[in-house]
């Protein structure tokens, strides 16, 4: 699995800022419906009902909220980089921007769990968070991200 797979151009948006953590899972939703044809409402409903079950702010300014929902075929990855960080309920407290969203069929079983691991490597490596941090061009950002894991798994 690559990130190549989960991540689409149109699908990596720069954005100010969000007043709230329902806000930016709308936003979620509404570019997993213009990037990849899934539908906006399902999509939004799923990450906050993941998100009542523990926040998926996994500490260092990144986000890694996720759902399982129903008429999907495969994974789907957005990728949102806010320019003003949002409290978001993380682990260590701190306010996030960088947010890699997930969205995975009812039934993907263990590929779920694989593109998640693969999407946390990839935002644990040190030189990729600040490369993200420090573009704000969505073309860019999504070169950084492809390119991150290729050049790992060499």
């Amino acid at each position: 699995m690559e990130l190549s797979s989960l991540l689409v151009p149109s699908a990596v948006r720069v954005v100010g800022q969000f007043t709230s953590k329902k806000r930016l899972f709308q936003e979620l939703g509404e570019i997993a419906q213009s990037a990849w044809g899934i539908a906006a409402d399902p999509a939004v409903d799923g990450l906050q009902e993941r998100e009542t079950l523990g926040p998926t702010g996994v500490g260092h300014g990144i986000a890694l909220p996720h759902a399982r929902i129903e008429d999907l075929d495969s994974i789907a990855g957005i990728f949102i980089r806010l320019e003003k960080p949002l409290d978001y309920d993380s682990v260590d407290r701190q306010p996030v921007d960088l947010v890699f969203c997930l969205l995975a069929p009812k039934d993907s079983g263990v590929d779920h769990l694989k593109a998640l691991a693969l999407v946390s490597r990839t935002m644990r490596d040190q030189s990729v968070v600040s490369k993200l941090r420090s573009n704000t061009d969505p073309a860019k950002l999504h070169a950084i991200l492809i390119e991150a894991r290729s050049t790992q798994e060499a």
